[in-house]
């Protein structure tokens, strides 16, 4: 998740972290190394197990089908940073029994894809979004679509929607977005990261030192640390890359013209609450239809995962199915009183 951008957060540095700075100072100057997306080599398609996208490339996929009848709504669930596909499991599973049909692929470097650790680049991540949605789109033509996007996923969505070329969706939900960006930063913090990211782009961080409770979900996290496919060392240049796409999150949020399901935490710790509420004052500055924002009291970062996750899925389907609607949580009143003030 994010514990290793909250690192930069600490002002004082251990003795091992200023040694690495003095050698990075030393370091002829490096940039930070991206992985994109090669040229098109066929068109996208899904196989049972895989998303191909059009340069050739397998990300693992996982669907979630409902059994008969026929699915009435699909969600293409896009994980968070370090993540991969598996974060929507127990949430697609619910989502099953209320006849939603859910996509995940694990995105480029994370989880079970090619150039695992290595980011793509903000531009990569989103026309593999933009792709995939298409794709289901040609499969299932009659089906509402829906993008759901945490954490690091929900900035990959923002940016995808925002796009000047419009997608063939009937909203999105936005789960905790990372829309931490620079201009919401301490200076130390960006100015650490510029120097590491242009000198020791390779260097690896844990953040395992930091005090951060993502959920409070024990049992959850217990099993997420002991899982061989979420990343635990992450490199300076991957998050510098994911602090570009947090920028372009943030900046397009007078962009979002599709209608809008938004859900926080109040316990968040990792994205913090300043940079949301930006966020949503800018959105919310725009005249734009069916925008709906929910505020969970106990909600963590993690909301799909927490212990109260079955609320916040029963919020997803309310939506989903009669919206605009007064949430069964009523989250979405707690959040009015709280932008309101």
């Amino acid at each position: 998740m994010f514990n290793t951008l909250k690192f930069f957060v600490r002002p004082k540095l251990t003795m091992r972290f200023n040694c690495f700075l003095i050698i990075g100072l030393i370091c002829s100057a490096c940039m930070p190394k991206y992985y994109p997306a090669g040229e098109t080599i066929t068109q996208a398609r899904m196989t049972n197990n895989a998303y191909l996208t059009n340069d050739g490339v397998q990300l693992p996929l996982t669907r979630w089908e409902p059994e008969k009848p026929a699915a009435q709504a699909i969600i293409i669930a896009v994980h968070g940073f370090n993540d991969y596909s598996r974060f929507f499991n127990q949430a697609a599973t619910f989502l099953q029994q209320h006849q939603v049909l859910s996509f995940a692929y694990d995105q480029r470097g994370f989880g079970g894809s090619p150039n695992r650790g290595l980011w793509a680049g903000k531009e990569t991540y989103v026309n593999d979004l933009h792709v995939f949605v298409q794709t289901v789109s040609r499969q299932y033509p009659t089906t509402p679509i829906y993008l759901l996007g945490a954490s690091m996923g929900g900035a990959v969505v923002i940016s995808t929607i925002s796009h000047a070329q419009p997608l063939p969706i009937a909203g999105a939900i936005l789960v905790a977005p990372a829309v931490w960006d620079r201009s919401s930063m301490p200076w130390y913090q960006t100015a650490l990261l510029s120097l590491l990211s242009h000198t020791t782009p390779w260097m690896t961080l844990t953040g395992g030192s930091l005090e951060i409770i993502p959920s409070d979900n024990i049992e959850m996290l217990r099993a997420f640390s002991k899982d061989p496919l979420i990343i635990k060392e992450t490199r300076v240049e991957s998050i510098y890359g994911v602090t570009n796409l947090m920028d372009l999150a943030m900046s397009r949020s007078e962009h979002i013209n599709t209608p809008t399901l938004f859900l926080y935490g109040e316990k968040d710790e990792i994205i913090p609450k300043q940079p949301t509420l930006q966020f949503l004052q800018k959105m919310q500055n725009v005249n734009k239809p069916d925008q709906q924002i929910a505020f969970y009291e106990n909600g963590f970062h993690m909301l799909l995962r927490d212990l109260q996750a079955e609320t916040v899925w029963l919020d997803i389907v309310d939506w989903i199915k009669s919206r605009p609607v007064r949430l069964s949580s009523g989250a979405d009143q707690r959040a009015l009183e709280i932008l309101s003030n």
